[in-house]
């Protein structure tokens, strides 16, 4: 399972090498039993580019995200990547979330492709909090409703797309997710 690990890095292209090493040392020797390797691109001022890999093994789920850092022309420090990763006991694994986008529902026969799956991880190291003006229904009211909102877990969210990366893509994603979910019943 690691070879194939390693294919994956390779074929998603960023710093396969460097990924590879890091997760050796999370591993700390255990094996792998799945993986799941999400390249994803992203555009503001310039090209970023994300890699995450979730890795499950018999006892844990490392997850590893490198991100590039952009070079500082003004002091000359060349381009840089951050590399953080984690391991979680899968005890520790409160939550394994899947939102499924199914085109033509009516049409969906048992395991056929999604177009796209969003696999949401918990396990209570980070929250997000979503805050908005909170309104009342009057529409003349003017008053200040102070905010509401909600305290989602946000350890990690992995948005698979058949449009970007394919069906197989999104086929490992599922496999990954029900592996996963499988380990944490456990």
């Amino acid at each position: 399972m690691r070879k194939t690990l390693n294919t994956r890095l390779h074929r998603a292209g960023y710093y396969p090498q460097l990924v590879s090493d890091l997760l050796e040392v999370a591993l700390a020797g255990e094996d792998v039993v799945a993986h799941l390797v999400q390249a994803e691109t992203t555009f503001d001022s310039e090209v970023r580019r994300h890699l995450t890999v979730l890795v499950l093994t018999p006892t844990r789920l490392i997850t590893a995200h490198v991100d590039d850092q952009p070079a500082d022309e003004d002091d000359g420090r060349p381009g840089q990547a951050a590399a953080t990763t984690e391991a979680v006991p899968l005890k520790e694994v409160r939550s394994v979330g899947l939102t499924h986008i199914i085109g033509e529902p009516e049409k969906h026969p048992n395991g056929a492709s999604r177009l796209e799956l969003n696999l949401a991880i918990g396990w209570g190291g980070a929250h997000r909090i979503d805050l908005e003006p909170a309104t009342c229904t009057d529409p003349n009211c003017t008053a200040d409703h102070g905010l509401t909102g909600q305290s989602l877990p946000d350890d990690v969210v992995v948005r698979v797309s058949s449009a970007a990366e394919g069906n197989d893509a999104v086929r490992a994603a599922t496999e990954f997710a029900e592996a996963l979910s499988r380990a944490t019943a456990a």
